[in-house]
């Protein structure tokens, strides 16, 4: 891909374009992408299904886009190493394994989150 020499309203719409194929590319070709797809629905929608405060919305869609955002990343440093090396590298095997540990981490601290903002109203259930 050769550098933008767009300025102006026309780069900016292009950089957006760009950022929207990006998503499509992951919603098409990585599995753990769809899978967070749905729980983001599902934590979106309980957010607003439940009486719950701006705060606790917020905080839920932050991390939503938190996790998601790891993922991205996490894909993009894959596809990097994998440009750098295409046979079995044990330092690029760690470089992955480190990358998905963050997006592990992550995804662990928002099923915390989700917890303690949920369990009010599923305490009910149990």
């Amino acid at each position: 891909m050769k550098p933008s020499t767009n300025s102006g309203f026309m780069g900016l719409l292009k950089s957006f374009v760009y950022a929207f194929r990006g998503l499509a590319l992951m919603r098409h070709s990585q599995r753990n992408f769809k899978i967070h797809l749905l729980a983001m629905l599902i934590s979106i929608s309980a957010a607003f299904y439940w009486p719950l405060s701006g705060t606790e919305r917020a905080i839920i869609i932050i991390m939503v886009a938190l996790v998601l955002s790891a993922e991205i990343f996490n894909t993009a440093i894959e596809k990097l190493c994998d440009l750098i090396d295409t046979e079995y590298n044990p330092a690029i095997g760690q470089i992955k394994d480190i990358a998905a540990a963050a997006v592990l981490i992550l995804a662990l601290a928002s099923l915390v989150v989700a917890f303690v903002i949920f369990w009010p109203y599923l305490s009910v259930y149990v």
